[in-house]
């Protein structure tokens, strides 16, 4: 028999199964493609078409009678049963249902930890089990689930925090590449701008020379050739009548013989000392002669301020040797400051004595020394720091040992020097502008110290002059 879609008539109990074979058949689509033969039996529109389609006499699938009618109306009241039959499936699809009772569920086992129906708790499966509504273990469970969920939701909000400042990071990285760049163009035409005004000095030293010495030397020239000439005709003169007849020659002799007297012999011009061009002056130690030049403009700061250690509040200068207060967003990293607004130098010093000054501002508040290296960075940590401060114009001084205590200082300070000695674990401070001692901690260190700043202001470190000298061998400073 024919297998495709179809329903016979009948009430509605007859056609239940049918109903539910025609509305879940994926041919039917829509209940509108139910059709209505001569026969009374429906089908499916599409199934019918195709098995119309092997069979032109058009019969019926199930009775074989013929249909008279090639295009059967649709089954308007079957239709009408489809679609209450689906509203009612959706409707039951929409409450829980128990798969074996098909009662509602109303309430959670305990010890199988699912729903059941009032049916269910009473068979075998589940006696002696422990019940409660199913609304309080939704609760329970919703609330287990939150509380699980809890963890999950602050990692995640914490991963979603550390994308965004990776995000950050990605972009400062392409501004510090940006302006690092920019820098070096600008000190490198600054360096270009010199060797080129440099070059063309020299080049004009030396067309001058050139053009002085080869100015002598036309002057000889025109001399010496003068002489030549009067020489020469003098002498062709006298050899010309050297060749005459003898009479020719007697007539002519006591005039040529006195020409030859009058011509006078001058002494030969010669070469005076330095008519060459002085090579060694222009070209002996060029390269040392332009970088002697040079340290005009070239300065050396012994500390150089790392923008990556600077708390967000502060700002480092391109050419980082300043720092002021005011600052923009930036990436949190490991080695930048979070809560003291610090910056360090891009080196720290294990031993020697170094010394670096800096200028400050009158009326700044501001802070100057060295930081252990181990010392965090995040937080309220002072467990390594020695410093000298200014604070409403008053000095005082901080350290892990002396904690804070105020310094008598008798002038305003307007640049400070600070000097780390390592080695004898020593860290001072002195007014360079008057030779003053403002006071020294002592220390044993253990570890790499940073040159540190502080800043409700501004602060410059002040660069070094460079000399360039000579020492003969076997001369020691």
């Amino acid at each position: 028999m024919w297998k495709g879609c179809h329903s016979s008539p009948g009430s509605l109990t007859t056609w239940l199964p049918d109903l539910r074979r025609i509305c879940a058949a994926p041919c039917v689509g829509t209940s509108s493609k139910t059709i209505l033969l001569s026969c009374s039996h429906s089908f499916c529109r599409d199934c019918l078409k195709t098995w119309w389609t092997e069979r032109p006499n058009h019969t019926c699938p199930l009775c074989k009678t013929v249909s008279q009618n090639v295009n059967p109306p649709s089954n308007l009241a079957l239709r009408n049963l489809c679609e209450s039959f689906l509203e009612d499936q959706d409707h039951h699809a929409s409450e829980a249902l128990c798969s074996l009772l098909s009662e509602k569920l109303k309430l959670f086992c305990l010890d199988h930890q699912q729903p059941v129906s009032i049916l269910c708790r009473d068979s075998r499966k589940h006696m002696d089990h422990s019940f409660i509504p199913i609304d309080e273990a939704a609760q329970e469970h919703r609330e287990n689930l939150q509380r699980s969920l809890k963890p999950l939701k602050e990692k995640l909000e914490l991963k979603r925090k550390i994308r965004e400042n990776f995000d950050e990071t990605a972009k400062h990285i392409k501004v510090q590449s940006k302006n690092t760049e920019m820098e070096i163009k600008r000190q490198f035409k600054k360096l270009h701008q010199f060797l080129e005004e440099e070059e063309e000095t020299r080049l004009t030293a030396l067309r001058e020379e050139e053009e002085q010495k080869s100015g002598r030397m036309k002057e000889k020239m025109k001399a010496l050739n003068k002489q030549i000439e009067t020489l020469s005709d003098t002498v062709s003169v006298a050899e010309e009548q050297l060749n005459d007849e003898d009479v020719s020659f007697l007539n002519n002799y006591k005039a040529v013989s006195e020409r030859v007297q009058r011509c006078p012999l001058l002494d030969d011009p010669q070469l005076h000392s330095g008519a060459l061009i002085d090579q060694a002056k222009h070209l002996g130690n060029l390269a040392f002669s332009i970088w002697s030049s040079m340290k005009k403009m070239v300065s050396y700061c012994p500390v150089i301020l790392d923008p990556n250690t600077a708390h967000p509040a502060l700002t480092v200068s391109e050419d980082l040797i300043s720092v002021r207060d005011g600052g923009k967003q930036l990436p949190n990293i490991p080695e930048r400051f979070d809560y003291f607004s610090y910056v360090l130098s891009s080196e720290g010093f294990t031993s020697g004595v170094h010394s670096w000054d800096v200028q400050v501002k009158g009326g700044s508040d501001w802070e100057l020394g060295v930081l252990a290296e181990s010392d965090c960075r995040k937080g309220n940590v002072q467990s390594g720091l020695w410093i000298l401060g200014s604070y409403e114009n008053k000095y005082s001084a901080w350290s892990p040992a002396a904690l804070h205590f105020n310094l008598n200082v008798q002038k305003r300070l307007q640049r400070v020097r600070v000097t780390l000695d390592w080695d004898n674990g020593k860290v001072s401070f002195f007014d360079p502008n008057t030779n003053t001692h403002i006071h020294t901690f002592t220390h044993t260190f253990t570890e790499k110290m940073y040159p540190c700043f502080n800043i409700d202001g501004n602060l410059e470190l002040v660069p070094w002059s460079v000399s360039a000298s000579v020492l003969q061998p076997g001369v020691c400073l």
